[in-house]
């Protein structure tokens, strides 16, 4: 049906169902009045389909298509392993309460019409019952095989599905019980009977290694291969730079520059240089020009659109491009010729940008340098490592300066800056956790990321000026109800924050610097990153409240990342003659959707990567059963408190597991408190724990409190 006669059979229903004299009608009473013929009932089903998605027109429970009612809801479904669930709708901020008795069959990720009934308590959450199915979150579940006599079935990783699904003998693709397996739903059930499925790939079995990690990325949807026809076209780039690919472009292969980045990168793709005159540092942000290989709708351009993201797992790496491009042609390796997209800065003594330019050059990285080598020459003087790159020690004093230059800068305007520490987990050659820990950030990590920060910002405000369409990196403004809760949060701890309905970033920062090297900064400031939007990309520029800039895009690593690549077509067409009318109206039309796309796949890798740390993580911990430990109350509810250990490892203990006390939450100061010993468990309260459980297929860690104080240990 092309878009205008569904916009006209969409006119015509809205037209009935809006009159004054309208009574609600199922389909076949509808398909009379409008004198549609049986054959043609189906698209009718799908034009009042679609506008009950768009919240149009109301479907009631017994099918009869009407108004919207006032309460009447439509929404996308988080199911529970409990069986009872939830609805968010859009624009409102509290989700739906569903009881498992009126689901209805709805599957977790499913978009629902539900009908609301508001609670008769001010302080409980609405209740409700889905009427309708709209649209199915998913058609595909990965999770464990179990063989029965004659028949299978398939236990979702993903517990908020929490019905098994049913494989017929004849759909099983000879999996055995054990295996790891990828389904396709054939169908849904209902409340009385489960679902069916259909085996499409057999992973591999539950102890094999690598099996849940690869679990975890089938779950996902992360592609993991390659299109024939994308291998073809890469098979036809050259692996060296060749001499004409040159031309036209500014040489820099004189100029000293190196790569610095973590010791085991293959995928290099941003350079630096700084020298200095007397009066002003000279910056140069050189990044790999991958828009010269990857062009625009060849088979490789759309794969890459198609992932969005490189997705750095703990075991892995799922590269956006091929390893021929990721960490060959397009990687700045050391001593060899590299096309770049280079932005030069003239940087004053204040750490103000006073000019800089934009260029398509050619480079030649001098060395590749590690952040420990650099931290090395920098901090720790170490007279070994400053031996061996004599030469470029004095560039390296010059980063540091400037370094610290840009980020008082960026201070005194206000942008936050989080020191939550990564974690870095170390696995065997069986993939096996041998060792949790922080990874710290040092200076030299710092140097680099003050310099991509400054390279972004500039790249973004010079071409916002030049009216160009473009792709943002926004983060907008935090949600006054938040920071409130925020607010009431940090009051606990003795801390303040000012202008909780306009919150300036300054404020944010203010509160970071108060609470560095306390017991509660670690809490604090995870709590206040929660409390903040996630930034994601636009067309339109908003700025980004975190950073505290008005101008701020993502230029700084094509090789992983598409908006840096998109970005990077622009500006080399914008270098090489300037954007015709049909070009802008062009990118245009296209950059609203590859924002979109690429916020949700940068989302997508982000939990991927959260999902893997969180199956290590309890992998390593039940070698520490029995054993008890250290640790911080990082989160306090009803049930329980959550305990996090100095490497990472958060733990819960169960409300019931805490000791003979009857234990009430105190919701507005976030604690627990015993009702006869009046003991008090807080938010950033360190406390002793021990290792009861762990639970690989649910993800999940049990810990006790122990109240003597003894047999202190610590896990590394």
């Amino acid at each position: 049906m092309d878009e205008k006669l569904l916009e006209e059979r969409k006119k015509i229903i809205l037209d009935i169902i809006d009159s004054p004299n309208y009574v609600p009608m199922k389909i076949k009473e509808l398909a009379i009045l409008l004198n549609v013929p049986k054959e043609n009932r189906e698209d009718l089903a799908y034009v009042l389909n679609l506008l009950v998605s768009e919240g149009k027109i109301g479907v009631s429970k017994k099918g009869k298509y009407g108004k919207v009612s006032s309460n009447l809801k439509l929404g996308v479904f988080s199911g529970t392993k409990n069986g009872y669930g939830f609805v968010a709708i859009e624009g409102e901020t509290e989700d739906v309460f569903i009881p498992a008795s009126r689901v209805n069959g709805a599957l977790h990720g499913d978009t629902v019409q539900i009908a609301v009934h508001p609670s008769s308590k001010p302080d409980k959450k609405s209740e409700g019952e889905v009427l309708r199915i709209v649209a199915r979150g998913a058609d595909t579940v990965v999770g464990l095989y179990k063989q029965y006599k004659t028949y299978g079935f398939v236990l979702p990783d993903n517990k908020k599905l929490n019905k098994d699904i049913f494989i017929a003998p004849e759909n099983s693709k000879s999996a055995m019980d054990g295996h790891k397996v990828v389904v396709k739903i054939i169908d849904y059930g209902n409340d009385d009977k489960n679902p069916e499925g259909k085996v499409l790939e057999i992973i591999g079995h539950i102890n094999d290694p690598g099996t849940d990690i690869m679990s975890i990325v089938k779950a996902y949807g992360i592609p993991t291969e390659y299109p024939e026809d994308v291998m073809d076209e890469v098979e036809k780039i050259p692996s060296v730079v060749s001499a004409s690919e040159t031309k036209g472009r500014t040489d820099l292969r004189n100029v000293d520059m190196v790569t610095i980045d973590g010791e085991d990168a293959k995928d290099l793709d941003d350079a630096v240089s700084v020298s200095f005159d007397g009066t002003l540092f000279h910056l140069g942000v050189h990044i790999a020009d991958v828009s010269n290989y990857v062009k625009e709708f060849a088979p490789l351009d759309k794969e890459a659109l198609k992932r969005g993201t490189s997705v750095y797992l703990v075991d892995r790496v799922i590269p956006m491009l091929p390893h021929t491009l990721s960490n060959g042609i397009c990687s700045l390796n050391e001593g060899v010729d590299r096309l770049a997209l280079s932005c030069l800065m003239d940087i004053d003594l204040k750490g103000n940008i006073v000019d800089h330019s934009i260029l398509e050059t050619v480079i030649n990285v001098n060395r590749r340098m590690s952040y420990t080598g650099v931290k090395k020459i920098i901090i720790d003087k170490d007279k070994d490592t400053i031996k061996e790159y004599e030469s470029l020690v004095p560039m390296f004093n010059l980063m540091y300066e400037l370094s610290k230059l840009l980020r008082e800068k960026r201070r005194k305007r206000g942008a936050i800056d989080f020191d939550i520490p990564e974690c870095k987990i170390m696995l065997d050659e069986k993939g096996s956790p041998v060792s949790v820990a922080p990874y710290e950030r040092n200076d030299a990590h710092r140097i680099i990321e003050d310099f991509m920060l400054a390279a972004n910002e500039t790249v973004a405000e010079d071409l916002f000026w030049q009216e160009m369409p473009f792709l943002y990196r926004v983060h907008e403004n935090p949600d006054p109800e938040k920071m409130q809760k925020l607010m009431t949060f940090i009051n606990n701890f003795g801390y303040d924050l000012k202008g909780v309905d306009e919150i300036h970033p300054k404020e944010i920062q203010k509160l970071i610097d108060k609470i560095e090297g306390t017991p509660e900064e670690a809490i604090i400031s995870r709590v206040t990153l929660r409390s903040m939007k996630k930034a994601r990309y636009s067309v339109d520029c908003s700025g980004h409240f975190g950073l505290a800039a008005k101008y701020y895009c993502h230029f700084t690593s094509p090789i992983r990342r598409y908006p840096d690549l998109m970005i990077h077509r622009i500006i080399k067409e914008n270098l090489n003659g300037g954007l015709s009318e049909k070009r802008i109206n062009h990118y245009n039309n296209m950059l609203p959707e590859i924002a979109d796309s690429t916020s949700l796949h940068e989302r997508r890798a982000d939990e991927a990567e959260r999902e893997t740390e969180k199956l290590k993580k309890v992998e390593y911990i039940i070698k520490h059963l029995d054993e008890e430990l250290e640790g911080v109350i990082s989160g306090v509810s009803a049930f329980g408190i959550y305990v996090e250990l100095p490497n990472t490892v958060e733990g819960f203990v169960k409300i019931t597991d805490l000791d003979d006390d009857m234990y009430y939450f105190e919701e507005e100061n976030y604690r627990l408190i015993g009702r006869n010993t009046h003991r008090t468990l807080s938010l950033g309260q360190k406390v002793r724990i021990v290792v009861l459980a762990a639970d690989k297929l649910q993800r999940t860690i049990d810990f006790g409190l122990v109240t003597e104080n003894e047999g202190e240990k610590e896990v590394e």
